[in-house]
């Protein structure tokens, strides 16, 4: 079964969290395809990810651009895995595919957004139902991640 993540950010905003992942996945060397709920927030981690430190870049593209299944971090509002990534990246509250053919499962939710919450608590119940491996994670003040259940 796949092994499913919900990391609660109380600390940091997804675009100070999601690069971070984004590299040590890369690092292990896993595809990785981000669904987010909305074009346009597709395109703003879109150009986030090309700037969000100043010595280096992530590299990566989006579903809207060709060759999708060369880039190692592919940014997407669909269901597809256009690049065969083994883990894939949830946020905004998008609903998820079926993550029985991914080796791991991140759904990313914002701690302060009721809609998101709720989401994620009906996300935690199909993927607990659907027999997953599910484990849950918050951020502690130092921004770190903390295993609660």
């Amino acid at each position: 079964m796949t092994e499913v993540l919900f990391y609660h950010l109380t600390e940091s905003t997804l675009e100070e969290a999601l690069p971070g992942l984004l590299e040590k996945s890369v690092q292990r060397g896993w595809r990785a395809v981000v669904q987010t709920g909305t074009e346009e927030r597709r395109d703003a981690l879109d150009a986030h990810l090309w700037t969000f430190r100043d010595d280096s870049f992530l590299a990566h593209g989006t579903d809207r651009e060709p060759h999708t299944v060369e880039q190692p971090v592919l940014l997407t509002t669909e269901a597809e895995n256009g690049n065969g990534a083994e883990i894939r990246f949830i946020v905004d509250g998008a609903t998820p595919p079926d993550v029985a053919a991914y080796e791991r499962a991140v759904f990313m939710f914002d701690g302060h957004d009721a809609e998101q919450l709720e989401k994620a608590r009906e996300h935690w119940k199909a993927m607990k139902a659907g027999g997953h491996a599910v484990t849950y994670w918050q951020q502690t003040p130092e921004r770190r991640w903390e295993r609660k259940a």
